[in-house]
């Protein structure tokens, strides 16, 4: 597919998982397990299956995902990233701060970016303010638009879960792409049709649903005590005190079979849904091995579930109406 007038596998890797520890004072906001030795031949392994876009934050590991990435990516010139803007962190105490709306904060927040990144120019600068009202957004996006017209930013776009906020600045060219939450077990059928009727890109965190599709996780499983995954936060309701939620793990296993149709894994399966909903979209998922990005990149040899494999699971799956009011994810 073309994204920036080049051409891409429709699979990105999120790079949230190799950020490692972060926190919000005691509460820890990162994943567990990861080793910086293992995340620069992920990152390659990625390259080598031919994913070439990254998505990442400051957010992640508080500037220590960027800085992973620079170091894997400093002779892969194809290599295409989207980070973001909007959240405080501090990198010495791995600590997420305040947001940051003011306007004032956006650019010097895009050079430190770029000097983490190693990078002269980012490819796409996504805000992560998910529910900022969008007159605010406006004044960031607008000095946006400065770093766009001084060849440091190439385009942008918006992390966000409402509908209306995702295409309030459609009509601006350089704003191309959204980000949002959406998989097998929680459809986003508004924000799909809103960014179908206004042409822009759809990234799709949260594909896996933060590891249960992954295939890995069972009822009783407990998370570490440091994953964000045994924290009470919305985006984490697919684990409920530290455990895999019971309610989200009885929907997976009436269509576990079905995912694995044709011989794919559980999460080429859930990623297949996604390009069933729509050939545009491009999950990213997030991915800390070798091994585990190996076996999402197997996802592009089998492409998306056949209709009628699509159907069942519909079928099966109890989904919200379709004018339920957008929420974040």
């Amino acid at each position: 597919m073309k994204f920036l007038d080049t051409d891409i596998s429709p699979l990105g890797m999120g790079c949230w998982p190799i950020g490692g520890a972060m926190f919000s004072g005691d509460q820890p906001l990162g994943y567990t397990n990861v080793d910086d030795d293992e995340s620069i031949p992920t990152i390659h392994a990625a390259l080598d299956a031919g994913i070439t876009l990254f998505d990442t934050a400051p957010a992640y590991g508080a500037g220590h995902a960027e800085r992973i990435l620079c170091r894997a990516l400093k002779k892969r010139p194809e290599a295409l990233i989207a980070t973001k803007f909007g959240t405080g962190i501090i990198e010495e105490s791995k600590q997420i701060t305040e947001n940051e709306d003011d306007p004032a904060s956006v650019l010097p927040a895009i050079e430190r970016s770029l000097t983490r990144l190693g990078r002269d120019r980012i490819d796409v600068l996504i805000l992560h303010l998910n529910s900022l009202p969008v007159p605010k957004a406006e004044a960031l996006f607008d000095e946006v638009e400065k770093a766009c017209a001084a060849g440091k930013v190439r385009s942008y776009g918006w992390s966000t879960d409402f509908s209306e906020s995702a295409v309030a600045f459609a009509d601006r060219p350089a704003f191309v792409a959204v980000e949002y939450a959406m998989n097998v077990l929680l459809d986003a059928p508004r924000m799909r049709r809103a960014l179908r009727e206004n042409n822009l890109i759809a990234l799709i965190r949260s594909p896996l649903a933060m590891g249960l599709l992954g295939g890995n996780y069972g009822v009783g499983d407990v998370m570490r005590k440091d994953d964000i995954r045994a924290t009470s936060n919305p985006r984490t309701d697919y684990f409920a005190d530290g455990k895999v939620n019971p309610a989200y793990f009885a929907k997976l296993d009436t269509i576990r079979a079905l995912l694995r149709t044709g011989g794919r894994t559980l999460a080429q399966g859930a990623i297949g849904w996604l390009w069933a909903q729509d050939g545009a979209n491009i999950p990213i998922p997030g991915a800390r091995t070798v091994e585990q990005i190996e076996g999402l990149a197997g996802a592009l040899a089998f492409g998306a579930l056949p209709d009628d494999v699509v159907a069942q699971i519909e079928a099966l799956i109890e989904r919200e109406p379709d004018d339920t009011p957008d929420r974040v994810r």
